[in-house]
Parts: structure tokens; sequence; C-alpha cells
């Protein structure tokens, strides 16, 4: 991690592939938190996935730079490639977090729906101790509470981390005394998924507007996924 960088968020996913959902609900938190990078993770071997139709991760790395590289504030990491076995996020964290410089703030990037099966991730409660969580959600999460999701993801982190995470609702934020807080921020949903981009690709449809012409490039090139999963 660069020296300079003071705030970043870290990323992580399949990425299986890229595409422009995920560019743009990290650009909006990192607008929305004043973040110098976000750092895109891909994942050697996801733990909780199935990696039937998975592209290696040196492609998924590829498509990962080509789709940012027009983007100074965005990076992809090879760290979850790098190491061997499954690609744990507590490992992850801890691996920026002995890189950086000591005044340097780290955020989790994490969707909703990731967030409410923390409790099947290795070490999950250390994470609540080593990193601050900027939970994503969408517009339609409005109706799981008045809060657009706030109060489901407050009754979560009480029940399965620490009963005294607090709300405060100005900041849109969980706090603690001792652990790190969880923050909710409500980002543009686009109906595009890596599972309907492969399926495309496999039947031989367009998949451009989906993802950046040089990752749909890179795919038809590499004829990847052309059987579709």
């Amino acid at each position: 991690m660069e020296r300079m960088v003071k705030r970043a968020g870290l990323f992580g996913g399949t990425f299986n592939p890229i595409h422009m959902g995920h560019l743009r609900v990290a650009e909006e938190v990192k607008t929305g938190f004043g973040l110098d990078r976000v750092y895109f993770i891909p994942a050697a071997l996801p733990p909780h996935k199935d990696t039937a139709g998975l592209v290696n991760a040196d492609d998924r790395h590829a498509m990962i730079a080509l789709a940012i590289a027009s983007n100074p504030g965005f990076a992809v990491s090879d760290v979850e490639i790098r190491r061997a076995g499954r690609s744990y996020t507590i490992d992850t964290v801890k691996s920026f977090q002995a890189d950086a410089s000591g005044d340097a703030a780290f955020y989790l990037l994490i969707g909703m729906d990731a967030f409410f099966e923390m409790t099947t991730w290795k070490s999950y409660e250390m994470l609540f101790e080593k990193i601050a969580f900027i939970v994503m959600t969408r517009p339609s999460a409005s109706a799981l509470g008045p809060k657009g999701g706030f109060d489901a993801i407050a009754e979560y982190a009480r029940l399965h981390v620490d009963r005294n995470y607090r709300v405060n609702p100005e900041e849109k934020c969980l706090v603690h005394g001792s652990k790190q807080p969880i923050w909710i921020h409500e980002v543009t949903q686009l109906e595009i998924s890596s599972t309907t981009t492969r399926s495309l690709v496999g039947r031989g449809e367009s998949i451009k507007y989906l993802v950046p012409d040089a990752v749909e490039e890179y795919i038809l090139t590499k004829d990847l996924y052309t059987y579709g999963t």
C-alpha cells in the first residue's frame, strides 16, 4: 500500500467478472467517505462460493486492472492471489494494516446481504475489532425498516457481534466503546450481476454496457465464460 494513502477502502469479491455495478458503488463510497483509494481485491479461492465457472484469478485480476485504468482513485491488489489457500478477509485486513503507515485508516466495503452472513466468516468477531465497516445498502432496503435497512443491520450487529453497539442516527453509523464503527451507506444499485454477464456470454449475446469495453474485449479475446454458468 502506498505510504501517502491515508484513507482506503478494501473491496473484496470474486469479480467474475467485474461489472459496472461494482465500479459505481465503489465510486459512490469513495466520494461519500473521502477515501484516497479503493482497493479491489479479487479472491483467489473464495471460501463461501461455488467455484464452478470461476475463471482463474489472474484473468479476474487483469479484468479489474482494465476496468479501473482510467480512475486514479482505484487500485487492484493481488494480496489474496499471492497468499496460498482460501481467501479469508481477516488475513487480507491484517496484511494491509501491516504494510501501511501508522496513521492510515481502513474501511471494509461490504454489501448488506454479505453483512448478514458475517457469522460464517473466519474470525468474524476479530474483524469488528480491527477495521471499520461500510455496509452498502440499496434504496429498496427501505422495506426492511424506516432507516433504509439501518434497523435490520443494527439488530444483527447487536445480536451477533456485541449488544453494546449504539446507533448514531445523524451519522448513519453504529458506534461502540471498544470496537470499530459500522457505517451504513446507500448506493445506486444497478441491476447487473456477474452471473447474468456470464450467462449472456455463454449464450453468445452482447454484454456491452454491462462491463467496460476493455473488459468485454478481454472476455471475448480470451474466450472466457464460453459455456456460461
